[in-house]
């Protein structure tokens, strides 16, 4: 996507690789809106951390992030002998898999990327192939969000005004998003439309990461209250809802996304608003075989307690000063579930890659969407 930074505009990916210095490039997104930054990351723990930290996030995009970890992690190796190489690259396997446990590309990557180094015969062989199968999962993510826009673009219609909840934008992919790809789709074929960005709470993704992105691309939107959304409905001002997922569940067609999406969805089923979740194949978890087994994070309550933001102030270099404020009762604590899982039934379709599908037809399908993964 081009990002204009100081009266310029450049394409970025939001994760990317530097061979020459083994690191993972990313986007630092705590820093966005206000500031934009890549930054590089050293080594597999690092680049664990930056996925757990919240320095890259979204399905596609922690996906991305974990092939490349985990190939970073095996080109870190230093000896020869394959077995003691296959253990190191477990425990890279095992530590970036613990970063984000809701969250099922990150672990669909990274068995793509082990899986093709087994044909190696040599650990450099295997190192080799672990880095170009991370390359191959990033550029198929780039595939399959592109592909999501030309299924997607005939669902949004000229004049229409569609509700978003969280980033399932460019910055939560490597590029170009999943719910946000019918809307670039759309523009490109010239429609008018106008976009509802629920604010996102407690980390508040859609007033920080989708406003951005849309305000970059040239779209109208608007950041609402995550809790205007049930009167905007029910004023008849929301025509459709489309969000994004980090686990679909293949046999039932459940979805986990972001906190708040259930809400969302029970609120369109009530108000006859079609309701969509945009996902790329890697998404689709064809083993468990029931929402309740999804683990769901359990994030620190600090989130919910307070809100990071940057201060009127600038520090001595110019730049404006980012902090945490203290917003709830000094003296409370605070639940936090990172995600949330809503039932097929309140789902109108699944946009994927390779078409829009009813929730329930997935499994019936599930060759012509890429099979199931072996688990891990």
């Amino acid at each position: 996507m081009l990002v204009r930074v100081s009266g310029r505009s450049r394409h970025h990916r939001t994760v990317d690789f530097d061979e020459r210095r083994n690191c993972v490039r990313l986007i630092e997104q705590r820093l966005l809106p206000h500031t934009f930054k890549v930054v590089s990351i050293p080594d597999h723990v690092a680049t664990a951390a930056a996925i757990r930290d919240m320095v890259v996030r979204g399905a596609g995009a922690i996906g991305a992030t974990a092939a490349y970890g985990l190939a970073q992690g095996a080109r870190a190796f230093g000896g020869r002998g394959l077995t003691g190489f296959t253990r190191h690259v477990e425990r890279v396997f095992q530590t970036l898999a613990a970063a984000r446990p809701t969250a099922v590309d990150l672990v669909n990557a990274m068995i793509q990327v082990r899986e093709r180094m087994q044909s190696g015969t040599t650990v450099t062989e295997r190192q080799r192939l672990a880095l170009a199968a991370a390359r191959a999962f990033a550029d198929e993510d780039v595939a399959h969000c592109e592909a999501l826009g030309r299924q997607g673009a005939s669902l949004i219609r000229e004049g229409m005004r569609v509700l978003t909840h969280c980033n399932a934008g460019w910055l939560a992919f490597v590029d170009i998003g999943t719910a946000t790809a019918p809307l670039y789709a759309a523009q490109a074929e010239g429609r008018n439309f106008h976009v509802f960005c629920d604010e996102t709470r407690p980390r508040c993704q859609g007033a920080s990461l989708t406003a951005w992105e849309l305000a970059q691309q040239g779209i109208s939107h608007q950041i609402i209250a995550d809790n205007a959304a049930g009167h905007l409905m029910q004023r008849g001002e929301i025509d459709l809802v489309i969000v994004g997922s980090d686990r679909v569940l293949g046999r039932t067609g459940e979805v986990a996304n972001k906190i708040g999406t259930y809400t969302k969805a029970v609120l369109a089923a009530h108000h006859g608003i079609p309701f969509y979740v945009a996902i790329p194949l890697s998404t689709i978890d064809w083993n468990l075989r029931r929402g309740r087994d999804i683990p769901i994070e359990e994030r620190e309550e600090a989130e919910v307690l307070g809100a990071w933001g940057v201060t009127t102030s600038v520090s001595r270099s110019g730049k404006a000063i980012r902090r945490y404020v203290r917003i709830a009762n000094p003296t409370s604590g605070a639940r936090n579930p990172g995600f949330d899982v809503t039932p097929a039934e309140l789902i109108t379709g699944i946009i994927t890659p390779a078409g829009v599908f009813p929730p329930g037809e997935l499994w019936g399908r599930r060759l012509e969407l890429g099979g199931a993964f072996r688990p891990a």
